[in-house]
Order: C-alpha cells, then sequence, then structure tokens
C-alpha cells in the first residue's frame, strides 16, 4: 500500500515537471516565429520575451492529473472506482476552460486591452459550470454573531462562480515582473497541499503538488531574466486551482486568508481604476522607480519601501519582497486557522 501512494504521488508529479522542462524550449521557439512576443517592461533595454509559456505548464498539470487518475484506476489495491473521479474532472475541466480563457486574452494583447472586462466575467463564469453542476463544496457557513447558515442551492449557483471568477480574474493583478506570478503559485499551491494533506482531502493535496512542480520548472525559464511570460493562460489556471481547491476542499477560510495579496492588490488597482500598471520605471543601471506619484500595486510598495530604506530597487529584490510578503501572510493563515485543521 505504501509502495502505490508513493508511486501515485511521485510520477504524476515527475511526468508533468519533465513535460515543463523538455517542451517548454520548444514552445518558446515557436512563440517567437510566429510572434508571440512581449517587451519586458522591467529592463532599460526592453527585449522582446516568448509569451504564453503558462499554456505548457497547464498541459503538463493536466497530464499529471490524468496519471494520477489513472494509477488510482488501474493500480489501487484497494478500489478501482476512487470516489473522487466526479470532482477531480469537473475541476480539470474548469481548469482547461480557464486555461483556454487566458489564452484568448493574450492572443488578443493586453496591450490593447485584451478580453474585455465584461467578456471575461462571463467567460470565466461559464468555466464555473462544471463545478456547479456536481453541487461542489457543502453549503453551510458560519457567520459572525450569527453562526451555521445553510445556503442550500445558493451556494453552488452564486458562490462558487463567485470564488472562480475572483479568484481567476484578480491572480493576474499581482504580476509583471520576472519570475514573480510562477512563484507566487509555488506558494500558494504548497500552502494548499499542506491543507489539503492535513484535512483529508488527499487527492486535492497531490493536484496542487503537480501544479507546484509544474510551477518550479516553469520558474527554470520565467525567472529573472525570463524567457518566457506565463501570460493569462497560467495565471487564470492558477487562482482558478486555489478557488477550486477551497471549494471541493471546504477549507474557504484560510484560502481566503491566503489570497490576502491579492486581496490587497486588487484594492490598490480598483485605486488606479485599474488602467494603472504593475511595473516600475526603469533606469540606465538596473534599479527602478516608481511610475506613478502614488501607489497602485505591492510592486510599487515594495520599489518605496526599498528607496526609503536606502536599498536599491531592483526587479529580483521586488520579487524577493513580495514573495516574502506572501510567505509571511501564508505562515500566519496556518497560525490563526491551526485549531481548524487538526
Amino acid at each position: 500500500m505504501m509502495l502505490f501512494q508513493a508511486i501515485a504521488l511521485v510520477l504524476p508529479i515527475v511526468i508533468s515537471s519533465l513535460i515543463v522542462l523538455a517542451v517548454m524550449p520548444y514552445w518558446i521557439r515557436k512563440a517567437r516565429e510566429i510572434g508571440l512576443e512581449w517587451d519586458d517592461m522591467n529592463k532599460p533595454r526592453r527585449k522582446r520575451v516568448a509569451g504564453s509559456g503558462g499554456v505548457v505548464v497547464v498541459g503538463a498539470f493536466l497530464t499529471g492529473a490524468l496519471v494520477y487518475v489513472g494509477i488510482n484506476v488501474f493500480l489501487s489495491p484497494t478500489q478501482k472506482n476512487p470516489d473522487f473521479l466526479v470532482e477531480i474532472f469537473a475541476a480539470l475541466l474548469s481548469i482547461s476552460m480557464l486555461a483556454a480563457i487566458g489564452f484568448v486574452d493574450d492572443l488578443f494583447g493586453w496591450l490593447h486591452g485584451g478580453l474585455s472586462k465584461r467578456s471575461r466575467i462571463i467567460l470565466v463564469t461559464l468555466a464555473s459550470i462544471p463545478l456547479v453542476a456536481i453541487q461542489a463544496g457543502e453549503s453551510g457557513i458560519n457567520l459572525p454573531l450569527i453562526g451555521p447558515v445553510q445556503l442550500g442551492v445558493l451556494y453552488p449557483l452564486l458562490l462558487v462562480p463567485l470564488g472562480i471568477v475572483g479568484a481567476s480574474t484578480t491572480y493576474n493583478f499581482l504580476a509583471g515582473f520576472n519570475g514573480l506570478e510562477a512563484g507566487l503559485g509555488v506558494l500558494l499551491t504548497l500552502a494548499l497541499a499542506v491543507v489539503s494533506f492535513l484535512t483529508h482531502n488527499t487527492w486535492l493535496g497531490v493536484l496542487n503538488l503537480i501544479m507546484l512542480f509544474s510551477l518550479l520548472a516553469f520558474l527554470v525559464y520565467n525567472f529573472y531574466p525570463a524567457k518566457v511570460f506565463p501570460g493569462d493562460a497560467l495565471t487564470y489556471s492558477v487562482g482558478g486551482l486555489i478557488a477550486i481547491s477551497a471549494i471541493l476542499g471546504n477549507f474557504e477560510k484560510i484560502a481566503v486568508a491566503f489570497f490576502t495579496p491579492f486581496i490587497i492588490e486588487t484594492i490598490l488597482k480598483l485605486r488606479g481604476k485599474l488602467k494603472a500598471y504593475s511595473f516600475g520605471m526603469p533606469q540606465k543601471d538596473g534599479t527602478l522607480k516608481l511610475r506613478y506619484k502614488q501607489i497602485y500595486s505591492l510592486n510599487h510598495l515594495a520599489i518605496y519601501a526599498m528607496q526609503k530604506l536606502g536599498v536599491k530597487p531592483t526587479e529580483k529584490r521586488v520579487v524577493y519582497c513580495v514573495w516574502a510578503f506572501q510567505a509571511i501572510i501564508i505562515a500566519l493563515s496556518f497560525a490563526i486557522f491551526s485549531a481548524q485543521l487538526r
């Protein structure tokens, strides 16, 4: 039994990681050939970098997840039809739809606005239908001062789409720096994997680990200086996985706590009427200055803090600062909700 569990955990992770490492150079080359390239905005001499590498990451993730399903269906010594099959296929279908929506958004071009805000919301809402169809999650919630409340059909019909739309469309707000989005995804999927295992949602834990190692492999090409950008194909999918994990694992509260940096980022973006960019203003010496007089992103806040502390703000340091903030939020969240995870 232990051998089976080890195979079920390790093999999908290895396969998904190797797919990213092997296929990404080919994707980079083809993306350049067809002109799917974007400016590297935080460099004094902007260069063109291959875009939408998230397509490969999501493809590798889906392959690893299907390998995990196959191992459980054909090799399980205890049961041939695991009880998570419906949930996992609904999750994978939603993530596939989100990746497709994100890729279309990439092709339309972020500098030209991509998909309209209304179109994004409608399409991402449609991507939540697989979860709605299986009535994912538990309809009971605890409200402050009120206690347990049963929402019934309102939970799958209203809160599930709202959660997926919110997480998917705001995950890419905190972006624009080499490795930033992928690194945040590594931290969040690791945290969600731990929560999943602690709450006995093993299959959810494995899904998050598959995504985690796919992202780690992607960082080989995406970290400074980036050879490829993730694009919305990745950010929509990772944001969707976060929401889906919270819904199917019934640990929404701690997942929302993990998501705090993105909530702050959304508030800052709204302050700029969703028009301000997250980039810095690159200088000849490779440092960054604030692009605006006001703070419209955690990236701007990191640059501002380093300037005040007398530290030269560089792209790498901004990324490390935001990663560190996310790690601190995760640690605090575990401390706050530890009693509920036992």
